[in-house]
């Protein structure tokens, strides 16, 4: 096995913002996913849509996408990039009790948007989180992924 470079780090071990000004501007795509995890009790009182604290899908989708286009101010070295498109879909799955959460990212840049699109699940699910522990203090946000990516030197599907 080849061992890899860390990119993000010199020859003499120093953390760096990847040069990318030589590479080509394509387009590309991301997929992240995550769960937000609810006890039964606060998945019948969203179901009753008796939330305090409003919608939740909307707010959730909202955040998820300002948290997209704030990633380079979130993330050190990671390129502030011009997006195109964010698309946030958040689905409850009331046989699991949990809200399942996909962001969809795209941009034409030299670099990707995998970023992006984790942040936008990250946040969306900690708004859920937010907006829903005044009824259940045991939410768990879990299984945070890239899910697929295309564009630049090599695509990735997680299978």
């Amino acid at each position: 096995m080849t061992e890899q470079k860390i990119s993000h780090l010199n020859s003499q071990g120093e953390v760096q913002m990847v040069d990318v000004s030589l590479k080509s501007v394509t387009s590309r795509t991301a997929i992240a996913s995550g769960k937000v995890l609810l006890n039964p009790t606060a998945l019948e009182t969203i179901l009753k849509q008796k939330n305090p604290k409003g919608d939740l899908i909307a707010t959730a989708k909202i955040a998820g996408i300002m948290g997209a286009k704030q990633t380079s101010s979130l993330i050190p070295l990671c390129h502030p990039l011009p997006l195109q498109k964010i698309a946030i879909d958040i689905h409850l799955n009331q046989d699991n009790y949990c809200y399942e959460i996909s962001a969809s990212t795209k941009t034409n840049a030299e670099t990707g948007v995998e970023m992006e699109a984790l942040t936008a699940v990250s946040i969306a699910a900690l708004t859920l989180y937010d907006m829903l522990k005044a009824i259940d203090k045991s939410i768990t946000i879990t299984d945070i992924k890239l899910v697929s990516k295309t564009g630049g030197k090599s695509d990735y599907n997680r299978k």
